[in-house]
Formats: C-alpha cells, sequence, structure tokens
C-alpha cells in the first residue's frame, strides 16, 4: 500500500538517517493534473549551520536561504548556474537548518512524461540522474520552493522497496567547503544504475 509521508518523518534530528530513509522511497508530482514519479536512488545531506557547503552555513539569513529555517516537511528549490532547478526536502524542526538534496531516481509512472520534459527518445539514465535532471523530468521549478510535501503537488510515498545495501561517499561538486567537502554525507543504493556519479 502507498502511504505518503508525514510530518513526523522529516522533523526528526538525524539528517544522515533521513537522507538513507529516502533511499527506497517514491518522489511523486501532480503537475497540472500529470503524474510522475520515481524512486529516490542518491541523496545527499547538508547540515547547518556547520556545514560549510550548505547555502545555510553560519546560520546565513537571506531570502534564498530563509526557507531553511521553517520546519521541515517542506521542498526547497533553487536554481543552479541560472538553469537547473535543484529539489530539495528541508528537515527537522523551525530554526534547524537541515536539508537533502534529491541527486537522483529511477523512473516508475508517467515516464513518457518524463521523456517529453526532458526532450529525450530514448529511456536510459540520463533521464533522471543528476538534480537537475530529477526536477526537470517532474516538472519541478522555483514556483515549488517552500511547498509542504504532505500536499497534493509534490509528495513523497513509501512504498515498502526494500534497500539493501546503501553506499556512502563524498557530495558531489563542493571543493570550496573546506574540510567539509569530504563528509560522507552522499548516499545511493548499491547496484542501481540510476545515480549521478559513482
Amino acid at each position: 500500500m502507498n502511504k505518503k509521508l508525514d510530518t513526523s518523518f522529516y522533523l526528526r534530528e538525524d539528517v544522515l538517517q533521513i537522507s538513507k530513509d529516502l533511499l527506497g522511497k517514491v518522489l511523486v508530482t501532480n503537475i497540472d493534473g500529470e503524474i510522475t514519479s520515481g524512486i529516490i536512488t542518491e541523496t545527499e545531506a547538508y547540515m547547518a549551520p556547520e556545514d560549510k557547503a550548505s547555502h545555510a552555513y553560519g546560520n546565513k539569513k537571506t531570502a534564498r536561504t530563509e526557507v531553511f529555517y521553517m520546519e521541515g516537511a517542506i521542498a526547497y528549490v533553487y536554481v543552479c548556474y541560472g538553469i537547473h532547478n535543484l529539489f530539495n526536502v528541508i528537515t527537522n524542526q523551525k530554526d534547524k537548518p537541515h536539508a537533502i538534496l534529491i541527486r537522483s531516481i529511477e523512473p516508475l509512472e508517467g515516464i513518457e512524461i518524463m521523456m517529453k520534459r526532458r526532450n529525450k527518445h530514448t529511456l536510459n539514465k540520463t533521464i533522471t540522474s543528476g538534480p537537475g535532471s530529477v526536477s526537470k523530468a517532474l516538472g519541478i521549478n522555483k514556483l515549488h520552493n517552500k511547498l509542504s510535501l504532505t500536499g497534493n503537488t509534490v509528495w513523497i510515498e513509501d512504498r515498502n522497496i526494500i534497500v539493501e545495501f546503501i553506499h556512502a561517499t563524498k557530495r558531489v561538486g563542493i571543493d570550496y567547503a573546506e574540510e567539509y567537502k569530504d563528509k560522507p554525507w552522499r548516499f545511493y543504493i548499491d547496484g542501481t544504475k540510476w545515480v549521478s556519479k559513482v
């Protein structure tokens, strides 16, 4: 039975554990009546205020980062390089700036819709591998920033998919983060081809 994750899942304190627990869960969108979904296969945890890779490092507060300080169970969507919308899950209690980047999914429902959004003609891992590809395939954009993940536009379900082994490695593209660049806070499902990098 498909069960939408409730607020309590996101409000837990351990962002690393939540990042692992999201693997095997199903990210679903309902955009203009079109349902698309995919199994989450790769995540990255960001643990501000101490994490130098986080947008909220040092409790930085700007118009962009204010979403970090809201209660968990909402989306954080930002534009990277002026092109890619990146979808993150805000976790923990209010004023605890934790977030998880969804880096890759395995397509499940609405595959033809996802392929059209990605302008692809062949189903392969490039459809939804990499955070920018995930958002584009699922129709997620900046308009979904601060959106509740317990609503009916973007949400995550538990479909009882068993994840047997998880790899933990350093995160991608954060060489500026000094001692935090090598933290093993990127997680992906062992054996899946639906990952951005290995």
